[in-house]
């Protein structure tokens, strides 16, 4: 696991043909509904959220997750695997997104970006707090799971904070299903 480095471009190699951000016809999509955009990025389909003045900002964000699980194929799921993994996309940005609401004054912004591989999800909040599992982890005991959940289910994930500005993303990459 790590927490404080950021995932570099290109790190997982080449893209794969037809994992681009282009709606059919090669013409990049240029909206979504939810408040959120869909851009195409370096081979990538990426889609934006503001929680800007939003209430109730759990379920909106797992909301425009899911509309981006469909819109990208994920969801409907063919198999039980693939159900899973979209469901296991689902509970980490509830998971992150909770956090930010409890530890760091709510979150600013949701981005989602997915490729033929990884989907990376990115919530960026005004807290200067560390995110971390709960040591020891106590199975039994109500709260304290959400970054336990997190590492369990993800590729890997962290922080990355700008220097100079205040706040920080946290980030976390989970495997496309199979």
């Amino acid at each position: 696991m790590s927490i404080t480095r950021p995932n570099p471009p290109g790190d997982r190699g080449p893209e794969p043909s037809g994992a681009s951000g282009a709606s059919e016809g090669g013409v990049p999509a240029t909206g979504t509904s939810g408040g959120g955009a869909a851009v195409s990025s370096g081979g990538r389909q990426v889609r934006e959220m503001s929680f800007d003045g939003q209430s109730g900002v759990v379920p909106l964000a797992r909301d425009f997750t899911r509309q981006a699980l469909y819109a990208w194929g994920w969801l409907p799921s063919a198999s039980a695997d693939q159900r899973a993994a979209a469901e296991d996309v689902l509970l980490v940005v509830s998971e992150l997104v909770t956090n930010a609401c409890l530890h760091a004054e709510g979150p600013d912004d949701l981005r989602i970006s997915c490729d033929n591989k990884v989907i990376r999800l990115e919530i960026s909040d005004k807290g200067t707090g560390q995110p971390s599992p709960r040591t020891p982890h106590r199975a039994g005991s109500p709260g304290g799971h959400g970054m336990f959940i997190v590492q369990r289910l993800c590729l890997d994930w962290g922080v990355v904070r700008t220097p100079g500005a205040t706040g920080k993303t946290v980030w976390a990459e989970l495997g496309a299903p199979a």
